[in-house]
């Protein structure tokens, strides 16, 4: 007996929550970011806009008598920084001859399965490797957390000094040397000069110094490191060495702690190659609420019925995903670069 179409959506629909949380979990951005409300939902719109604040919005009457007249001049203090979303799809397909070569309704049920798992580790590794890196030759409009190749201008973590001068990518189309200090465009960076076992640790605390008096909201709760840098903080704790609690580990990820941030690595990373000598990303210090993944309520990760698709003898479901990385504020975040060898 033919297997229906609707059967074959239904096997989609019923495992596609487990896949989802699975993708999450996988990746250590994604599953911070779940856990600690770095992902936000948003109904639709042609773009994601994000107000930030330019500007001061009154001026101080000093007061000697109290019968000063009070200034009232006002100004708009906004300035609205805009995201294209990012669109991706992608097929899981079947094929006439390949369901009469697997008999049964089980083993077509099962290629179903397989083929999806397959498609959502695909989606996994190219999102991560995007939000990470910035170099996937796919989802090229997902924004990244790399701002160091030259060749990007949108990129929010940059290894120069935080002024104007030396941080030029535009976040959200605006110019950071538009937002003063204060407003929150210029992340905090700490050049360890290939030397994290004389360096790093002391670049690490003064980071986390620096974020934390320049975040409106939060603080750092996810460092996020390259193979050699995780490897190089753990060779630098030796028996000062802490791990989170037992969910976090459930969750897929070896992490340990610094702080209140939990330190996992990442392989996609951006070391010399990507980034250029000297430039490699050794270790993220992220706030959730300065930088977000921002999702269509109805485009994470969404699956559709299967189609048979015409003029074929083959029928395809997709799997759809819209969203944006956006930042809020950069100050609250930094970049530890230049730290692979101890």
């Amino acid at each position: 007996m033919a297997i229906s179409n609707e059967l074959l959506s239904s096997t989609l629909f019923s495992i596609r929550d487990g896949e989802v949380d699975e993708l999450y979990q996988r990746v250590a951005f994604l599953d911070f970011a779940k856990k600690l409300g770095g992902i936000e939902k948003e109904d639709g719109g042609i773009k994601i806009q994000r107000p930030l604040a330019v500007s001061t919005h009154s001026s101080i009457t000093s007061l000697a008598t109290g019968y000063e007249p009070v200034s009232l001049a006002v100004g708009d203090i906004l300035a609205p920084a805009l995201y294209d979303w990012s669109d991706f799809v992608a097929p899981i397909v079947i094929t006439k001859k390949e369901e009469l070569e697997n008999s049964g309704e089980k083993a077509i049920v099962k290629i179903v399965e397989a083929r999806m798992r397959n498609v959502m580790g695909m989606l996994r590794r190219e999102i991560n490797r995007q939000i990470v890196a910035g170099n996937s030759t796919v989802l090229t409009t997902l924004g990244t957390l790399n701002g160091v190749p030259a060749t990007t201008t949108t990129g929010f973590l940059e290894q120069g000094t935080p002024v104007a001068a030396n941080q030029t990518n535009t976040v959200g189309g605006l110019a950071r040397s538009l937002v003063p200090d204060g407003g929150g465009l210029f992340n905090r960076i700490f050049d360890a000069g290939a030397l994290f076992g004389t360096n790093g640790m002391t670049g690490m605390h003064r980071i986390t110094a620096e974020t934390s008096a320049r975040a409106p909201m939060g603080e750092v709760k996810l460092v996020l490191c390259s193979e050699a840098g995780y490897a190089n903080y753990r060779r630098s704790l030796f028996a000062q060495e802490r791990f989170v609690d037992e969910k976090t580990l459930n969750g897929g990820n070896m992490s340990i702690a610094f702080g209140n941030a939990s330190v996992v690595q990442d392989v996609f990373m951006p070391d010399a190659t990507i980034n250029g000598a000297g430039l490699a990303a050794t270790m993220y210090f992220i706030n959730f609420d300065g930088i977000k993944l921002v999702m269509h309520s109805a485009g994470d990760l969404a699956v559709s019925a299967f189609e048979h698709i015409p003029g074929t003898t083959a029928r395809s479901a997709q799997i759809y995903w819209k969203g944006q990385l956006i930042a809020d504020n950069l100050a609250s975040c930094a970049l530890l670069f230049n730290g692979e060898v101890f």
